[in-house]
């Protein structure tokens, strides 16, 4: 059954349960992690952290105990959100608060919200580990505003968009592009229960009159084995990144909906930072365009901060004045240790860029 939420009762839940952290003792500057589901209460507990200056920490529901109890020697939280569902390791130093008892904290009198410097830590992600070990990254509340470059150069987001994503909110890919730039932009987010299966998300779609959807291309790739997909008439396109996006994918999703698929490339240490969009669409075998306020060089695999001429491989990097650039790696002190050089953020990933400021990657 589909829950349906207006603003003015999210910002009142947000600021009640923000009441309900310091009322158990919690205090700004102190760490807590979120092992929740797909729900509403998610986002709550997430930006009721945020706003009195606790960090909150989405962790995956697929962790298992021993990545847990790593993770609370590495960051030693003070609390815990949990879903019963999940489980958690027994802690004697942190607060665990069940979901049954974070529901009846939006009913409390809201807080008002802890306001400061925008650099000021917010909360901090774990990446997804495809290049190795997970790190731990820092994100400053400045990030938030570093996306409002999506809106445009992405999403084409509109304040009348339903947007409707497939992942979890553990991926920042989801929680940014799924929830809070909707929200933030005063549009609609449509939210994936945790039950729910990929194999109903076409017919959700098509009930819940969804404008964007946004997914992995694995996620594609599943939906479009789907024998019945059901008429999507207010789809307008869909939003792909996670991975590279291939033009067979793009064909097909075409072929089935009638709508076009904009790709971007990002990762958590930074918000996505290169697209296409419905405004700007990328050359064939192109990711797009870096998006109108970032600064992105490709740089010399010498590791030179000077960028290689266009058309030649190097290592695509981002202006360490991004807003949407990460503080840092937990543990990690060094520029070095940050992928930072003097000038720019080095992403590792190989790159050419065009003389129109197209990138292959």
């Amino acid at each position: 059954e589909a829950e349906d939420w207006s603003y003015g009762d999210l910002k009142s839940a947000i600021l009640g349960t923000a009441h309900g952290f310091l009322e158990l003792g919690l205090k700004p500057g102190q760490k807590l992690i979120l092992r929740l589901g797909n729900t509403v209460d998610f986002p709550i507990a997430y930006l009721a952290a945020i706003a009195v200056g606790i960090y909150p920490i989405p962790v995956s529901s697929q962790l298992t105990m021993s990545e847990l109890q790593k993770l609370c020697t590495d960051l030693s939280p003070s609390a815990v959100c949990i879903d019963p569902d999940f489980g958690f390791p027994e802690s004697d130093t942190m607060i665990q608060i069940l979901l049954s008892d974070l529901r009846k904290m939006r009913s409390l009198a809201p807080v008002k919200f802890e306001l400061g410097p925008p650099d000021r830590l917010a909360y901090l992600v774990l990446t997804s580990g495809t290049s190795g070990t997970p790190k731990i990254v820092m994100h400053a509340h400045r990030t938030i505003w570093a996306r409002r470059m999506m809106f445009r150069d992405w999403y084409d987001l509109r304040q009348d968009d339903r947007v409707f994503h497939a992942g979890a909110f553990n991926w920042t890919y989801t929680l940014g592009t799924g929830l809070l730039d909707p929200w933030s932009f005063g549009a609609t987010a449509l939210v994936l229960a945790g039950e729910a299966s990929l194999d109903k998300i076409p017919a959700l779609l098509a009930k819940h009159e969804a404008s964007i959807f946004a997914a992995s291309p694995g996620v594609y790739r599943k939906l479009l084995r789907s024998p019945d997909f059901p008429e999507t008439p207010r789809l307008r396109h869909g939003l792909s990144a996670g991975e590279k996006l291939s033009e067979s994918l793009r064909e097909l999703w075409l072929e089935k909906t009638s709508t076009k698929i904009y790709e971007a490339f990002g990762m958590s240490e930074c918000s996505t930072f290169v697209s296409s969009s419905p405004k700007s669409e990328a050359r064939v075998s192109t990711i797009g365009r870096p998006q109108n306020g970032r600064r992105v060089a490709i740089l010399p695999l010498s590791g030179s901060d000077k960028p290689v001429n266009f058309g030649e491989t190097g290592i695509i990097a981002v202006d360490l004045k991004d807003p949407g650039l990460m503080l840092g790696y937990v543990g990690s002190a060094s520029s070095k240790d940050n992928n930072f050089s003097r000038k720019w953020f080095i992403t590792g990933d190989l790159g050419q860029m065009a003389s129109d400021g197209s990138i292959t990657y």
